[in-house]
């Protein structure tokens, strides 16, 4: 699942997203971190029953565009996360800038500016040097049918090794 825009704090991110109401940075990246934490609990129940979350974006992407902003840290961005659930495997899905501003609504939303995106992609690579989390970047530029083939393939290698591993903390 992605940011939950039902929620009361959802409701404040996709206004703030569509340009229908300005908030300070700080106030936003915490936002977007409290409806992360909003789901903790039924995440963390469907885990222990077995059951695979996969969320789009979480924590990293919310530290990468807050931190691609230019007067804030990656440690600072980070912070109001430290705890979340940590995930078995992060997927990065790598395409270049010019690429995804062809796809579908780009533009629409604020942050949608290839400049901006460049900053962004510079945060990520700074994330991806964390070697106590598992990120594996896969190439976004091929078919529909040969990255869902890939992505398949990679979470069932992931869940067969974590299988009986607890449920770490994230940058803890």
């Amino acid at each position: 699942f992605p940011a939950d825009r039902t929620t009361e704090i959802g409701q404040l991110i996709s206004s703030y997203l569509g340009r229908e109401k300005n908030l300070e940075d700080h106030t936003i990246h915490l936002l977007f971190s409290a409806n992360r934490w909003e789901h903790v609990p039924m995440m963390k129940e469907k885990l222990h029953q077995g059951i695979t979350v996969v969320v789009d974006r979480y924590a990293f992407s919310g530290v990468a565009f807050t931190s691609a902003k230019g007067n804030f840290c990656l440690d600072w961005c980070k912070q109001p996360d430290v705890g979340l659930p940590k995930p078995d495997l992060i997927l990065f899905l790598q395409l270049n800038p010019e690429a995804a501003a062809e796809r579908g609504d780009f533009g629409h939303e604020r942050y949608e500016t290839s400049s901006f995106q460049e900053k962004v992609l510079q945060s990520f690579h700074c994330l991806m040097e964390d070697k106590t989390l598992n990120w594996r970047t896969v190439d976004a530029s091929k078919s529909i049918e040969d990255l869902h083939r890939e992505i398949k393939s990679i979470a069932k290698e992931t869940m067969q090794e974590v299988q009986n591993k607890p449920l770490g903390e994230l940058w803890k």
